[in-house]
């Protein structure tokens, strides 16, 4: 251990989030022990000095700051990690390139394509990294999608069914349209349609969006309760997608020429489960797709290995998002230019 590459992290935010990628940093190398590097858990940082302090001593960072500025200028981080709310990713990201750090962001990447433009130039003009926490690019469970697609297992894809809903509470920033940039098409929705693009390996052309009318106005303000979207593929496939914030349901279901096959739940962090038409069941054994993640990253930064979640990526995303914004919005159905 003592003879590996460090890469230093400077994490900001100490949320959910935080602790699944610090679990990964710490567990990496007893998953993967011939690797070269280490991740060193440098700093973390929140604005309260209580709960940070907490977050350092339950996982082991060895300082701690407030300010996300004091960590983005040290000179002993390599790499930033950003785990906070949505509205912060721009900024955070740009200060960090320009301040020569390397950069893992959550997602959603930004909260307008604006903004993802500034982001990925920002670390292009720095010779920096820009790597997205789209963890689920690393789940064998979904990756299994993929292959069962691309090989053409059971025919071509013909339909998609896929909906992630999850029950919020009311108060969190995630119900705030200034902080969220949106309700659960930015959180979970979005993982449907990730999974519609790298299940089919095709964009999305178009969009059609229906929403309703909210249960509890006092709770869901500016911010949509449920979405559904319809997106039309490339090649003529018709994903059909659900998010809500007040449902409990995540699944993914391709029906193709010859059967179906499908994960349910299909974008959990743990048991996801699939299973196909001709009764094969999916599973897999650990580690987990956060551990393979954080190995991706750290590989990409020290040995130059390909990054699987690029910037062009989120904002591929964002594009879709305020697609289906506009369609939800409007009623109509709108086209998703390419660029």
């Amino acid at each position: 251990m003592k003879n590996k590459k460090e890469l230093r992290i400077g994490l900001i935010g100490t949320g959910f989030m935080a602790r699944t990628h610090t679990n990964g940093y710490k567990r990496v190398n007893d998953f993967f022990p011939e690797l070269e590097y280490r991740p060193v858990l440098q700093a973390v940082c929140s604005r309260s000095a209580d709960r940070v302090k907490a977050f350092a001593d339950q996982w082991g960072y060895a300082s701690v700051e407030t300010d996300w500025e004091a960590v983005i200028g040290r000179d002993d981080i390599d790499a930033v990690d950003i785990c906070t709310p949505n509205n912060m990713h721009a900024e955070y990201t740009i200060r960090a390139a320009q301040a020569g750090k390397h950069v893992i962001c959550e997602k959603p990447m930004a909260i307008s394509v604006a903004e993802c433009d500034q982001m990925i130039e920002a670390c292009k003009q720095a010779g920096k990294l820009l790597s997205l926490g789209y963890r689920l690019h690393f789940d064998p469970y979904n990756q299994e999608l993929i292959r069962l697609a691309k090989e053409k297992v059971y025919g071509s894809v013909k339909k998609i069914k896929s909906a992630f809903s999850i029950l919020t509470e009311k108060g969190i920033w995630r119900l705030d349209k200034k902080m969220a940039g949106g309700g659960p098409m930015v959180d979970v929705g979005i993982y449907c349609a990730q999974a519609a693009c790298y299940v089919t390996g095709k964009e999305p052309i178009a969009v059609t969006a229906q929403t309703f009318p909210v249960s509890d106005k006092t709770k869901f303000i500016d911010v949509e309760e449920t979405v559904n979207f319809q997106l039309e593929m490339a090649d003529g496939i018709i994903a059909e997608c659900r998010a809500s914030y007040s449902e409990d349901e995540c699944y993914f279901h391709a029906d193709a020429e010859k059967g179906w096959f499908e994960l349910k739940p299909a974008f959990f962090y743990v048991d996801n489960a699939g299973s196909t038409s001709d009764n094969k069941i999916i599973k897999f054994p650990p580690p987990t797709q956060q551990l393979k993640q954080m190995d991706a990253f750290a590989s990409a930064i020290k040995d130059n290995a390909p990054n699987l979640v690029p910037g062009e990526m989120g904002r591929r995303d964002m594009r879709i998002i305020e697609a289906v914004y506009q369609a939800m919005n409007t009623g109509k159905r709108v086209e998703i230019a390419k660029g």
